[in-house]
C-alpha cells in the first residue's frame, strides 16, 4: 500500500480509502465487518463515511453506516488505527429526515450532525470532518451552468469555520475538509483560515474518474499548490466503467439495477466512452476497473481514491488495483479517447 500526506496535516492515509456508501442498503454489518476486516489486511488505514449515508438516502436508514462502523469498533477495536472521515449533511428539500430537511452549515446544525455522529460511530473524535456540500447555490452534483441568486439563503462560510475552528479546539475534529466543492468555494475557505487563524482545510472530496475529469480544470492545480488533495470518489463512475452495464444490461442486485434514479453515468456520450475504455483494457489484458482505478491513483493531485464494494471480489481487485501499472502507450490511449470524448458525465 502507499501512503500520502493528507494536506498539510502530519496524517498519512493510505492511497486508498474504504468507501462505505452502500452499508446498511446493499450491504450488510457482517458485510461491513468483512470489507473493514479485509481493507486493513491490505495495508488501508482511511475509511470514509457521512452521516446522510447509505446511499440513497432514506428515513429507515438514515445513520446506519456509521452505526455499523462504530459498532465494529466497540466489538474488533483498533479505532486508533484508522484515519476515520465523515460528513455533515448541507441544505436538502429531499431529505426531510435529517434535521426537518433545512440542513445548513451553522453552528447548531454542525454541532447536531457531530454528537450525532460521535454517537454512532461510538468515538471522541473524528479526523477528518467534512462538509458534504457547499451552503450556497452553484455547481455540483452534475449541474452545468451557473445560476446566481443574488437573494439566496446561505451560511457565510466566516460562521461555518469559526464553528468548526471551536469543535477542532475541543478536540472533537483534528482536520477539516470539503466536499463537492468548487475552485471559488475552496479558495475563499483558504483564504479565511489564513486571515483569521481558522482550520486550514486539508482535502476536497469530490467526484474524478475516465468519464469526468473536469476536477483537472481548476481545481487540480489548487490541490497540488495549496496543499489540499483531492480524495476522489466515484473513480468506477458508479461502477459503469468496469463494463458490467454496457450494452443496456442490468446485472442482478447492480446498483444501477436497483436504483435506476441514478443516471449521471448512463447518457449516450458515456455509454460510448466507458465501452472504449473498457475495450482498451481488455485489448491489454487488463481488468477494466482495475485500469480505471489505476488511472485516478497516479494523478498527482489525488491523495487517497475512495472505493467502495457490494461483495468481496469487487472488493479484491479493486484493492489490487493499488499494485496496477499503466504503460505509456495505455496512457496515451486514454487520453486519445479523452480527447474525442471529453467529459461526457460531468
Amino acid at each position: 500500500m502507499l501512503y500520502r500526506p493528507l494536506g498539510t496535516s502530519p496524517l498519512k492515509v493510505s492511497a486508498l480509502c474504504l468507501g462505505t456508501m452502500t452499508w446498511g442498503e446493499q450491504n450488510s454489518q457482517s458485510d461491513a465487518f468483512a470489507q473493514i476486516d479485509r481493507a486493513r489486511d491490505a495495508g488501508v488505514n482511511f475509511i470514509d463515511t457521512a452521516e446522510m449515508y447509505p446511499v440513497p438516502p432514506r428515513g429507515e436508514t438514515y445513520g446506519s453506516t456509521e452505526t455499523y462502523i462504530g459498532n465494529y469498533f466497540a466489538q474488533r477495536g483498533g479505532r486508533e488505527d484508522w484515519i476515520l472521515a465523515s460528513k455533515v449533511a448541507g441544505p436538502s428539500r429531499n431529505m426531510l429526515h435529517i434535521r426537518d430537511g433545512d440542513t445548513r452549515f451553522n453552528r447548531e446544525h454542525i454541532t447536531a450532525a457531530l454528537e450525532a455522529s460521535l454517537r454512532r460511530l461510538q468515538t471522541d473524535y473524528i479526523d477528518l470532518y467534512q462538509l458534504h456540500w457547499p451552503d450556497r447555490q452553484t455547481n455540483f452534483f452534475g449541474q452545468l451552468g451557473y445560476q446566481h441568486e443574488a437573494d439566496e439563503q446561505l451560511t457565510p462560510i466566516e460562521d461555518t469555520l469559526e464553528v468548526l475552528d471551536d469543535l477542532v479546539r475541543s478536540g472533537k475534529i483534528r482536520y477539516i475538509g470539503l466536499s463537492n466543492e468548487t475552485p471559488w468555494g475552496t479558495s475563499r475557505f483558504l483564504q479565511l483560515a489564513e486571515s483569521r487563524g481558522w482550520p486550514r482545510i486539508v482535502s476536497v472530496q469530490n467526484p474524478y474518474n475516465l468519464l469526468n475529469r473536469s476536477y483537472e480544470v481548476g481545481m487540480a492545480e489548487i490541490s497540488i499548490r495549496e496543499q489540499v488533495g483531492l480524495l476522489a470518489y466515484s473513480p468506477l463512475a458508479f461502477g459503469t466503467l468496469t463494463g458490467k452495464y454496457l450494452n443496456g444490461l442490468r446485472p442482478d442486485k447492480a446498483r444501477l439495477t436497483l436504483f435506476s434514479r441514478f443516471s449521471r453515468y448512463t447518457n449516450p456520450q458515456a455509454q460510448k466512452a466507458c465501452a472504449r475504455y473498457v475495450q482498451l483494457a481488455r485489448d491489454h489484458g487488463m481488468d477494466p476497473a482495475q485500469m480505471a482505478l489505476a488511472f485516478v491513483t497516479r494523478q498527482p493531485f489525488v491523495t487517497s481514491n475512495i472505493i467502495g464494494a457490494t461483495n468481496m471480489d469487487q472488493l479484491n481487485r479493486n484493492l489490487s488495483s493499488i499494485n496496477m501499472g499503466l504503460t505509456d502507450k495505455i496512457l496515451e490511449s486514454i487520453e486519445e479517447i479523452h480527447r474525442s470524448q471529453p467529459n461526457p458525465a460531468p
